[in-house]
């Protein structure tokens, strides 16, 4: 199925039979159905003082005691207790985050019949992810995760988090899509929406090159926070008319300005970093958005309309069997995957985005 719940501090949505229709009821799964697998996501800013944060506290007094609580301590850690009745899970994954105002994402996923659960921390301006796997976890009470994301008042949750959301499926976590389902990519037989492009379909790159596609991914999040998708404007950015992109999907950027501040013909720049309300905003639409991507055989700038972006870019991946089972990848053969060793072009960080765009946009 998938998500199920998404809330903030104002209040949130819930639908045991999937988003984004809203408290529906359904008869056929009663009050006490557990979720037997699933993952539970929260995104947040580490506090710049220090401090102790409770990310989420949801305590059970009824039909048997329990709870759930996910908790950054100060000495550099995110703690996790999951308790059913006298029947007590606990974990902790450190973080060496020398910035403590960071935005991370922190899932906590469980798969009570595989006797199997993961919690990970999600660097979001570095691409880092830190996880741990865990003790045998419980099932979630639905009724549980349905308290958690309708009625904030019974629940503790710090006020720097953005947003949480359930899900029960287990999320994939690493390399992830960035394309609308319309961002039409240019082919030898012209424009294809990318949700449209299949394995063995051939792209043009930027260079002029006919390349394979050796995969397609595609991944539903929730479109809140750093989710939260981003259009860009025609004709900006080389744009014959407006796309919507992921905020994580990076643009090949290039120019003499390029050259002259960073010593290289072209960098790649999250769309994020673009928004100025101008050129790039934030869109707003459903609950829930599915993202799209195309894996070549080397890392390279495909054309959304007019605009070089990145193919996805996973790295040494295959070499990780750990990491790509719990990817969006994880079904593609392992030894039909290619290696990217480093992205072809640098990466700016924020700061060097931010400047940029304001660069271009005088």
């Amino acid at each position: 199925m998938g998500w199920i719940g998404i809330s903030d501090h104002m209040g949130g949505w819930f639908n045991r039979a999937g988003l984004p229709e809203a408290d529906n009821l359904d008869p056929s799964i009663p009050l006490d159905a557990i979720a037997p697998r699933g993952t539970l996501l929260i995104e947040t800013h580490l506090s710049p003082e220090g401090r102790p944060q409770t990310l989420l506290r949801f305590d059970r007094p009824q039909p048997w005691s329990g709870g759930l609580s996910l908790q950054v301590m100060p000495s550099g850690g995110i703690v996790l207790v999951e308790a059913m009745g006298n029947d007590v899970r606990h974990a902790a994954l450190p973080h060496d985050l020398d910035r403590r105002s960071d935005e991370v994402r922190v899932r906590y996923s469980w798969d009570a019949p595989r006797r199997w659960g993961r919690l990970s921390l999600e660097h979001l301006a570095a691409g880092r992810i830190r996880s741990r796997s865990l003790q045998p976890p419980h099932p979630m009470p639905l009724e549980d995760l349905r308290m958690i994301t309708r009625y904030p008042a019974r629940r503790e949750m710090d006020p720097d988090v953005s947003f949480l959301a359930v899900s029960d499926e287990v999320e994939p976590i690493g390399p992830m899509p960035g394309l609308t389902a319309d961002v039409p990519i240019a082919t030898p037989h012209g424009p294809v929406a990318a949700a449209r492009l299949r394995r063995g379909d051939t792209v043009l790159t930027s260079t002029g090159d006919i390349v394979p596609v050796l995969q397609t991914v595609s991944q539903t999040v929730p479109a809140r926070g750093s989710l939260r998708p981003v259009r860009l404007r025609a004709p900006f950015f080389g744009l014959a008319h407006d796309i919507v992109l992921a905020p994580h999907q990076r643009l090949v950027i290039d120019g003499s300005e390029v050259e002259y501040m960073f010593g290289a013909e072209a960098v790649l720049v999250p769309a994020r970093h673009l928004v100025n309300g101008v050129s790039a905003f934030y869109s707003d639409g459903p609950d829930l958005v599915t993202y799209h991507h195309i894996l070549l055989p080397e890392h390279a700038a495909v054309i959304a309309a007019g605009c070089p972006v990145e193919s996805l870019y996973i790295g040494r991946l295959r070499r990780d069997p750990v990491a790509l089972a719990e990817s969006v990848l994880h079904a593609a053969p392992r030894h039909r995957l290619p290696e990217h060793a480093s992205p072809v072009w640098p990466v700016l960080r924020p700061f060097e985005a931010v400047t940029l765009a304001k660069h271009r946009a005088a």
